[in-house]
């Protein structure tokens, strides 16, 4: 037994092993990939635009040309005051010599390039050439020692996809003749009309230079003008360093993100795993030694999922218990005339007399009669709940349904003995319910029938129908002997069978009553029952009390 028990343990376990095959766990987990999918794009998004600061760069571009425009009018000042000669026949002009002397003083490492232009656009000066002979000397940087750090490749990278962006800003290429001259710079041809003008322009290799042309004046002449240009390395340095913070906030919070979103997946995904694992263990387990984890202490969808699946498991096992009972019932039901019926069978046979066959034959009738009647209702009961499960609810109206029932059971008691029915009912309230009109007269139809079975000749069966509230209640009163004590609930056990006296064995199944309360409850509403009582508590007759909900 224990071998045997191991061995279905052991089916079970490769069953469910090879359902969970198509299963991915941890980072192979598509919900734990979209969840970090997700945050990190939402994260991502705002970073990017951050890191792109163009308006931060264009402030800083702003600063640099003022601080030019400071210089150069200061220095244009200089130059106005001393740099400045009258000829013979009283024109000023400026000096070439004296010019570049004041250069060399005051444009000493500052790191700006100075040129002068004289009022014919010829270049006077330029700061470029005064370090000595031989030319200018270019200047390149250096990658620093061990080459680029990671961060510095990012921006590297990062630099060369925005300039695939629409909207960054088209400068104008900046680039030098052999021989310079005003009409080279725009900026400058605006300074010899006595406005100070300044220019953005990116070389070839992309480095923006900025420029900053202004008058040189002497009382208001214009002799000249003087243009300071230096390169934007300072702002591109800047946003640089603003980009390496943002990076580094940026990494701390992604790595933040990508911790919490594990953590979430996880609150999410292993908890869905353990209850499909649970679910699995239970369709292919031959017992009930499983059960579902209960993740109702979350109070989130999860724990909703948690109670949803116990309370369908439940239900999935009740419902198996119903059908084993029923099928249980059904056989006990059946053997009992199938017992008769071969014993009069047999009977038959061995009996010569005619009276006597006579009988066995009723026997054999009746109890064939019986097996049609419960099989019939047996079939009634079984398709009972898919039926109730596919059909679509209607409005009901309770009023119009009495109302021909009642008339039905008096044309047929018309000239017959019975007891009498009366109908009161609330003309005023609106006694429509959702629900099965065929099945809803299936009960009161069988309510009326077993009212009319226990009632005396001379008795009375009143229905009655009210409003109360959400609910529409049907009442079907009798004056019969009532229910056995302790029997209020047991009526409507399937095979119930306590019929007055006289009424002849096997003309009810007993499923009636049962079939009924299926019914019901399948509307969402109840039936009980109960005695009707007069002065010294005795038992004037039953009452059958039916609630459906309104909607």
């Amino acid at each position: 037994m224990a071998d045997q028990s191991h061995k279905q343990q052991v089916e079970i376990a490769q069953a469910v092993k090879k359902h969970r095959k198509g299963r991915k766990r941890g980072w192979r987990s598509s919900l734990t990939r979209k969840i970090l999918l997700i945050n990190s794009l939402v994260l991502l998004i705002p970073v990017v635009g951050l890191m792109h600061l163009e308006q931060y760069r264009l402030s800083l571009i702003a600063s640099e040309l003022d601080a030019l425009s400071i210089q150069g009018r200061a220095f244009s000042l200089s130059l106005g005051s001393t740099a400045v000669v009258a000829s013979k026949v009283g024109d000023e002009k400026l000096v070439p010599e004296l010019t570049r002397s004041l250069m060399r003083g005051m444009l000493n490492d500052i790191g700006v390039r100075a040129r002068i232009f004289a009022t014919s656009g010829e270049m006077l000066a330029d700061s470029l050439y005064l370090a000595g002979v031989g030319g200018p000397v270019e200047i390149g940087e250096l990658p620093p020692p061990g080459g680029m750090s990671l961060d510095d490749r990012i921006i590297e990278y990062y630099e060369k996809i925005i300039t695939w962006l629409p909207g960054r800003d088209d400068w104008p290429l900046y680039r030098e003749s052999q021989r310079q001259s005003a009409e080279d710079y725009k900026e400058v041809l605006i300074a010899m009309k006595g406005e100070p003008a300044g220019m953005v322009r990116a070389d070839t290799s992309g480095r923006l230079v900025l420029s900053m042309a202004v008058p040189i004046q002497r009382y208001r002449q214009v002799l000249g003008t003087l243009m300071l240009s230096k390169d934007a390395q300072v702002v591109t340095e800047a946003v640089q360093a603003r980009r390496r913070d943002i990076l580094a906030v940026c990494g701390i919070a992604l790595g933040v993100t990508v911790l919490l979103s594990l953590y979430l997946a996880g609150t999410i995904g292993r908890p869905l795993r353990r209850l499909a694992d649970a679910a699995d263990f239970v369709r292919y387990g031959k017992g009930r030694q499983y059960e579902i984890p209960d993740f109702t202490r979350r109070r989130d969808e999860i724990g909703d999922l948690s109670g949803a699946l116990r309370a369908m498991t439940e239900a999935l096992w009740a419902r198996m218990d119903a059908i084993e009972g029923f099928a249980a019932d059904v056989a006990h039901e059946i053997k009992n005339p199938l017992t008769s019926l071969r014993s009069a069978v047999e009977t038959v046979a061995r009996v010569s007399d005619p009276d006597q066959q006579k009988r066995l034959m009723a026997i054999i009738l009746d109890d064939v009669q019986r097996l049609d009647r419960l099989i019939s209702d047996i079939s009634d009961a079984s398709r009972l709940d898919a039926e109730l499960s596919r059909a679509n609810m209607e409005d009901v109206d309770v009023r119009k349904l009495l109302e021909t029932l009642v008339e039905i059971q008096r044309v047929g008691l018309d000239g017959k003995e019975g007891p009498s029915f009366e109908l009161r009912q609330d003309e005023t309230a609106d006694l429509c319910v959702p629900g099965l009109e065929g099945r809803l007269g299936q009960v009161l139809r069988n309510l009326m029938s077993n009212a009319q079975t226990f009632s005396p000749p001379d008795g009375k069966i009143t229905l009655i129908a009210r409003r109360d509230e959400n609910e529409v209640v049907i009442t079907v009163e009798d004056e019969g002997p009532g229910i056995i004590p302790g029997k209020l609930e047991a009526i409507f056990d399937r095979f119930y069978t306590e019929r007055p006296e006289g009424e002849k064995f096997g003309t009810h199944s007993g499923l009636g009553l049962s079939i009924s309360k299926q019914i019901i409850e399948a509307h969402n509403g109840t039936i009980t029952a109960e005695n009707r009582e007069g002065a010294g508590g005795k038992i004037r007759g039953a009452r059958f009390i039916i609630t459906l909900p309104v909607g």
